[in-house]
């Protein structure tokens, strides 16, 4: 049954009795060989880049619809990089699924060591709705360029926006490779239930956790982009209003609903109120008065839904902090101004969870080390920012904390660089994606191995590794470590535990002991007749 969003929104969900042969007929069309193809896998990247050229207008529009967002920030932040990912992965293909030659060592010099990247098959990609292009279509440009059958399932939140993309889908990509599903819990968990080689996952911890529990009765292997408190350190030596700006930017893009938006600030006590003062600077800039202040404002959103706006302020009105800016809302709307509340503790109701909304509670610390260790005693985030401009500072803060991405003197950039890897550690996710990672994330590195078996080459092979064959000998065994053993070519560190000054052993002995042996190897061919020099 649609919701009154979907309804609303002119949203038809697919049939649940349909999702098993949409799966099977994207397995069986896998199995053809038709997305091996580089050429084929290009142009269905430039067909979903010409989707997005073509229709940006009335990506803008729906959005719009779902998140209240202006033009501006869904074009830089989704049309954009989804566009500009195409762009890198058709430029890139043919070096990134390019077969890699390692060099395998002497022995096996001769063997043809190979790693082929392969497409894993038919897989899986469950959007969410805060962007509902990037982290939607963000995925699928990886997996279509690793050559996979693929089903887009967008977020029936953003109703909208899921309704364009069905109806784009099929006019711009292949419907043989590419299959848009769209629903909600029930038609989530009937894909859940079909087999897949991959699933991708964009939400929260607890669906997250049903995504893995559904993929490991297939041994399905699994991406989960959780989110999580992402904080801030702001430290003394930090320029304030350039942190202001950048900080109240990147909790107020999209209205807080990011999933690397900075959750709360931690500060020495005695910048807090400085700090302060700068973001309400920022705040009347970014929404002055006389354009109608946050209300009247076109350059900021809306919460998604109600159920979303009456979770946000509730928090609020059970917090013990001072809001100092904002707090104001209307429901009607579901519009909730930038809020900023100072002498937050870390057991405060707004720091039990992620906010992911326009609320920025500060917790006041003694110092660097308070806020590491704040920060370590809590699960690990998706992203973890750092103002200073001391470098013993960054130095202490990144050696000592762990986070999905760290990000000093900006928030959220590191997501639009598509050469960095975008994902979690911990309960905020695992794997990554973007750019190459999105490639290999949905690519087989396949291991192979061309022995020579037939010919002069392939009987001098078999003389050296005749060794390994029963009935087994000492002897045997010696020649086969000489060949393909490797050697303790470094000290012994010390150990209380073990008696022995045993030192390196010679790693020179051996490779000249190789280069021995294989000139006997030849000797022993020419003296049979099976090489003329």
């Amino acid at each position: 049954m649609s919701s009154p969003a979907a309804k609303e929104a002119g949203l038809e969900y697919t049939p649940v009795d349909q999702i098993p042969k949409i799966v099977a007929d994207l397995r069986a069309n896998f199995l053809t060989g038709k997305t091996r193809s580089i050429e084929y896998r290009k142009n269905q990247l430039k067909q979903l880049a010409f989707m997005l050229k073509d229709n940006s207008d009335a990506f803008v529009e729906s959005i719009r619809k779902d998140l209240g967002r202006s033009k501006f920030e869904s074009v830089f932040a989704e049309i954009m990089g989804c566009t500009n990912e195409c762009i890198e992965a058709i430029n890139n293909l043919d070096k990134w699924a390019k077969p890699k030659k390692p060099w395998a060592g002497v022995a096996w010099a001769m063997h043809g060591a190979t790693v082929r990247k392969e497409p894993k098959g038919t897989v899986l990609v469950i959007g969410a709705w805060n962007y509902p292009l990037t982290v939607q279509l963000g995925p699928i440009i990886g997996a279509i360029a690793a050559g996979n059958t693929v089903i887009l399932k967008p977020s029936e939140v953003a109703a909208h926006t899921a309704r364009l993309i069905a109806e784009l889908y099929p006019k711009y990509l292949d419907p043989e490779t590419n299959r848009c599903v769209n629903g909600a819990i029930p038609e989530t968990t009937a894909l859940l239930d079909q087999r897949f080689e991959h699933i991708f996952y964009t939400g929260n911890g607890t669906v997250g956790r049903i995504v893995a529990e559904k993929a490991a009765k297939w041994l399905c292997p699994t991406t989960l982009e959780l989110g999580g408190k992402s904080p801030v350190y702001v430290d003394e030596s930090a320029d304030l209003s350039i942190a202001a700006h950048r900080i109240l930017w990147g909790k107020a893009l999209n209205c807080g609903q990011t999933c690397i938006a900075p959750d709360y600030i931690l500060v020495p006590r005695k910048i807090q109120d400085p700090l302060i003062a700068e973001l309400k600077k920022v705040h009347d800039k970014f929404y002055p008065e006389s354009q109608g202040g946050i209300k009247g404002s076109a350059s900021y959103g809306r919460i998604i839904n109600t159920g979303h706006w009456k979770r946000l302020n509730g928090m609020l009105a059970e917090t013990k902090g001072e809001v100092v800016l904002g707090g104001e809302g209307d429901e009607a709307s579901k519009m909730l101004a930038p809020t900023v509340v100072k002498n937050v503790s870390g057991q405060d109701a707004i720091m039990q969870g992620e906010i992911f909304g326009p609320i920025l509670p500060i917790v006041p610390v003694d110092d660097i080390k308070a806020a590491v260790d704040f920060i370590n005693a809590r699960d690990q985030p998706l992203a973890l920012y750092l103002f200073a401009g001391d470098r013993k500072v960054k130095e202490y803060f990144f050696d000592h904390t762990r986070s999905g991405a760290a990000v000093q003197g900006d928030t959220l950039l590191h997501f639009a660089i598509d050469s960095l890897p975008f994902g979690g550690t911990g309960p905020s996710g695992y794997g990554n994606y973007h750019g190459k990672c999105g490639f290999d994330a949905f690519s087989h590195d396949r291991a192979s191995l061309d022995a020579p078996s037939t010919g002069f080459l392939g009987k001098i092979i078999e003389m050296a590794m005749a060794p390994r064959y029963p009935p087994y000998s000492d002897s045997n065994l010696k020649q086969f470590q000489l060949l393909v053993g490797k050697s303790l070519n470094f000290s012994r560190p010390k150990n209380p535990n073990v008696s022995t000054s045993a030192a390196k052993t010679g790693g020179l002995r051996k490779r000249l002991a190789i280069l021995v042996l294989l000139i006997s190897l030849v000797l022993g061919a020419r003296s049979r007749g099976l090489l003329t020099l």
